[in-house]
This record gives C-alpha cells, sequence and structure tokens, in this order.
C-alpha cells in the first residue's frame, strides 16, 4: 500500500471510529482485512482495552514488550489479566546480543548518562522487539490518549505510520483520566498497584518514578531529561527506521536470557 492510500485510509478510519463506543471501535478493527495487533504497556488505559478485547471476543492479538527491566507488579499483571480475560498476552523480549552490546557501549544503566544513550536502551528493549510484534500487521492498536502529555494532545482515531506500512488506531484518544479510572472500578477491571502509589505511566523500573502534585501524567517517565515532549521511540514517527536490523532475529517472541 502506497503512502497516499495508506493516509486515505487512515483519514476514513478516524472519521468512522470517531462516531463509535470503545466496543463499537473495536469490532470494526477486527472486521477489517489484516492482522490487527494491540500492543499493551499493562497501564491503567491499556487494561481498559484489553478488558474490552476479552470480553467481547475480539479477534485481536495482544502482545507486550517484556523488557526484561519493568516493575515485578508489570510483570505479574500480565498473568493476572491473561487468567481473568481468558486470553493469551504474547511476550516479545529483547535480544540478549543487543543487550550485551549495548551493556559493552554504555553501561548496564548508561541510559542516565545521555539522551543518545537512552534511545539505543529503548531501541534495544522496546523498539526492535515491537517490529517482531507487528510483524504482518495491517492494524496496530494503542492506549495512546489526547491529555497523557502536550505532545499527544491532537492523537486522532487512526494515523497513517508509513514507516511500518500500517495504521496505527488509538481506541482511547478521547478518553480522560477521570473516565479510565470511572470505567476500571465499574468493571472490576485488574489494574496496576503501582497506580495507586503515585505512578499514573508505567514503563521499566529504572525509568520511571512516581510524580509529585500538579505533575503531568507522563512526568515520572525519563525523569532526569529536560525535554517535556521526551518519549521511548515508539509512537515517534521516523523511530522505526533509526533501528538498525539485527542480524538474526527468532521467530519466537520468547528468549532464553535476558539481562537486568
Amino acid at each position: 500500500m502506497t503512502s497516499a492510500s495508506l493516509e486515505n485510509r487512515a483519514t476514513a478510519l478516524n472519521s468512522q471510529l470517531e462516531k463509535l463506543d470503545l466496543s463499537g471501535r473495536l469490532a470494526l478493527i477486527a472486521s477489517l482485512d489484516g492482522k490487527s495487533v494491540f500492543t499493551t504497556s499493562l497501564g491503567i488505559e491499556d487494561q481498559v482495552i484489553t478488558a474490552a478485547i476479552g470480553t467481547g471476543k475480539h479477534g485481536i492479538e495482544v502482545s507486550t514488550l517484556e523488557t526484561g527491566r519493568l516493575f515485578n507488579e508489570t510483570v505479574a499483571l500480565i498473568d493476572k489479566t491473561e487468567e481473568t480475560y481468558g486470553i493469551l498476552i504474547r511476550r516479545f523480549y529483547p535480544e540478549q546480543d543487543d543487550i550485551d552490546a549495548y551493556a559493552a557501549k554504555y553501561g548496564a544503566n548508561g541510559f542516565y548518562d545521555s539522551v543518545e544513550a537512552r534511545h539505543a536502551c529503548c531501541g534495544a528493549r522496546k523498539l526492535k522487539p515491537l517490529a517482531r510484534a507487528l510483524e504482518g500487521a495491517s492494524f496496530w492498536i494503542t492506549g495512546l490518549r489526547r491529555g497523557q502529555s502536550g505532545n499527544r494532545a491532537e492523537t486522532p482515531f487512526a494515523e497513517a505510520d508509513s514507516e511500518r506500512g500500517l495504521i496505527k488506531i488509538n481506541v482511547l484518544a478521547d478518553w480522560d483520566i477521570e473516565t479510565i479510572r470511572a470505567h476500571v472500578a465499574a468493571e472490576a477491571i485488574p489494574v496496576n498497584p503501582l497506580h495507586t502509589r503515585g505512578y499514573p505511566s508505567i514503563g521499566c523500573e529504572p525509568c520511571t518514578r512516581a510524580i509529585k502534585p500538579g505533575e503531568p501524567e507522563r512526568a515520572g517517565r525519563w525523569w532526569w531529561e529536560n525535554d517535556e515532549k521526551r518519549e521511548c521511540g515508539l509512537h515517534v514517527a521516523d523511530a522505526a527506521s533509526a533501528i538498525p536490523q539485527a542480524s538474526s532475529i527468532s521467530n519466537s517472541p520468547v528468549s532464553s536470557s535476558i539481562a537486568r
């Protein structure tokens, strides 16, 4: 599909999705030709989507990026969510060779030293596994919301991702955090206990802190950097092309040994 046709299809989908509720949005996506993949970080908004996929029996693949440095609470929530909704959450791990190469160049925790080193870590632990998670996908479902940060304030329901050759669909783009919390309480959706400890946005343990009163939701991510628009690269348009291809990538989502 050309970039122009991808853009046109995303624009049409955006208009359709805007008129539907969450269940209707997921049903529409499931009815489209092509593989649909939802990548969950196990955050509160992603739990809402996973619950809707599970209870609605939508034919949408659910995957997560098990970076090797997630909070124990996040890892435990993967199992609990699978049990609650009777679904499989595919886990994609970084390649050990990439982790070893990173440590040799920057040190195990070199991401604190420079933006370059931090992006390299995110590249090895998140972007490369994401490429495997999205292999063959036509539609990528995310939990991005407009209220998460100023950088995401204009998030559409559907957008063309020409770098990956697919359409990214943000089914909760118009949901605010109060609506999310109310929905979670009403539906008894399991969520990460860290949310009640001041962590509205949860990533890798070394790169996430609790936020202070009045701070934006994502202020606790890579807090030592000054750029207010800081991202890991998953949702940056040209990030995919910046990650070099591994010499050999396993077809299995599970790697035998991941360094922490």
